[in-house]
Order: C-alpha cells, then structure tokens, then sequence
C-alpha cells in the first residue's frame, strides 16, 4: 500500500514570481484598496475590466465607491448592484468612502470624534 505523502512529493515548487495570470485575488484587491485609501480615487479606465471587477467586488463589501465618469465629465454613484454588471462603456472613478459610509463607524482622520467639524 503506497501512502499519500509519498505521492504528494512528486510535486515540486518553482521558486521565483508568479505571473499575473496565477496572482491571488485577494492579495490584487488589497493592492487596489491600498492605492485607492492612499490617493484618495483612482480613476480607472473603460477597458479595464480586470480592475473593475475587483473594485465590484470591493464595494459589495463597502470598502470602496464607484462612480461612473459620465461623457460630460459628471459622476455618477453606482450601487453595487449596479457595479456588477461591470460595463466598458464608460470609465470609472474608485474612491474611499465617506466617513458617514466608512465600515465601522470610523471617521475619516481629517474629522474631529466629537464634531461634525473638521479638525
């Protein structure tokens, strides 16, 4: 009888970066996020599916807002149920959420804890 770390040894891992093609998910939505917080938006181009995607499935869970780039040059606030049928029509502007949005009830650190006014 053969035992199954012994089958499993045949496998053998290649070190060095992995393409993009083979990329966590999780860990290329957590790259938008950070780029997202640390510029404040980003604006993502009409192509983009790929990048709009995962910033669907980062405003399902509230992290981000996505307003769609109107061809006036308004914006328009996508509910996530909007966002999910991704389109590349028009681009997109991803953008931390307000402090009255933010996950938790946190304030954005530009706001006083105990005022509506900035501090």
């Amino acid at each position: 009888m053969e035992s199954i770390s012994a089958v499993g040894a045949n496998v053998i891992r290649f070190p060095g970066p992995r393409s993009s093609q083979f990329g966590s998910p999780a860990r290329d939505q957590r790259q938008l996020m950070d780029a997202v917080y640390n510029a404040g938006s980003l604006p993502v181009a009409a192509e983009d599916r790929v990048t709009k995607m995962m910033a669907t499935r980062l405003n399902i869970f509230g992290f981000v807002v996505i307003d769609e780039v109107q061809a006036d040059g308004t914006a328009r606030r996508l509910r996530p149920s909007e966002a999910v049928q991704t389109s590349t029509e028009r681009p997109w502007r991803v953008s931390k959420p307000s402090s009255r949005y933010a996950l938790g009830g946190v304030p954005d650190s530009d706001t006083d804890l105990f005022s509506a006014q900035p501090a």
